[in-house]
This record gives structure tokens, sequence and C-alpha cells, in this order.
């Protein structure tokens, strides 16, 4: 019980901290997860991230997955709501107070100011996310190549995330 109720104050905070999506929420996750509380290591945090990316639904399914491993499925459950439930009423309850200053210069002054911050976290979060992921020449080489198919080429990115797990199984199953 006492295990449900950390998790539950962890990931509330984390929730109501994710300005500009789940990503910028990576390293303080991580931090959580691995770092502090130990319910997970760095493979086991890079593999639920990466899970939570190919699941349907919301990218951060992935603390579904931490929940579950920490506390089985009361902890999924507890960790699902407490990271989607404080942020959704939280954007419920700024949306209605949003759209009252829709002409409002301080509206769009906050909107200019957040988008840096949002933008800093999310690169926190890839930086965050990179250093556990690119352990080796080879997943270095899958990045770049991923990079470059996704920078220049017009490709769906399930199918360069289905190339991806083909070719990390092929050459790093061995």
């Amino acid at each position: 019980m006492k295990q449900l109720g950390l998790l539950v104050r962890t990931f509330s905070l984390l929730s109501l901290l994710a300005v500009g999506g789940g990503t910028a929420v990576l390293p303080a996750l991580r931090r959580h997860t691995v770092d502090d509380n130990h319910w997970l290591t760095d493979a086991q945090f890079r593999d639920a991230y990466s899970l939570g990316q190919v699941a349907p639904g919301p990218n951060m399914l992935m603390v579904t997955v931490i929940g579950y491993r920490v506390a089985g499925a009361p902890g999924a459950l507890a960790v699902t709501l407490a990271f989607f439930l404080p942020a959704s009423l939280l954007t419920l309850a700024v949306g209605r107070v949003w759209e009252r200053f829709h002409a409002s210069p301080w509206r769009v002054a906050i909107q200019r100011g957040l988008a840096p911050v949002s933008i800093g976290l999310m690169c926190a979060g890839i930086l965050s996310l990179a250093h556990v992921a690119l352990n080796s020449v080879t997943t270095l080489l899958f990045a770049l190549a991923t990079f470059g198919v996704m920078l220049w080429r017009h490709v769906h990115p399930t199918l360069v995330i289905l190339a991806g797990a083909i070719g990390g199984w092929l050459l790093l199953a061995t």
C-alpha cells in the first residue's frame, strides 16, 4: 500500500509538469523510476518507452507498464489515473478560462512564452532517452539512419519503427 501511495504522488506530480507533452517529463520520469526508487533499470525504462511508442493510444502509456511492474494491476491502474487525470482536469479548467481571454494580449504572450519552454523540455526528454538507448555504435547508427529517413523522405513513422525493430532484432539479437 505504501508503494501505491508513492506511485500516485510521483506520477501525479509528473502529470502536472508535462508541459508540452509526456516527452517533456522523460528526464524526471527516468530519474524517479530508475535512479531514485529503483523500480526499473535503464534497459527496462527504454523498453517501456519503446512499448509506449508502438502501442495504440497516448505514447505515455509506458507509465502503465511501470505501475504494473512495481505493484501489479493495482499499480497499473493507480499510475495510469495519477498520470493522466490531473493533467486532463487542469487542461479542462484552463481551456475554459483560456477561451474567455481569446482577445487578450496576455494570452498571446503566455503562448509565446510557453513555446520555447515546451520545446526545451521535449529536447531534454529526447536527450535523456538517447542517453539510455544509444549504448553502442549499432544503436547510434540506427538512430542516425532513422533521423535521416525521417528528415529527407516522407516515410510513415510506423514503417520506420517496424524497419528499426526488424533490423534491431536481426543485428542485436546475436
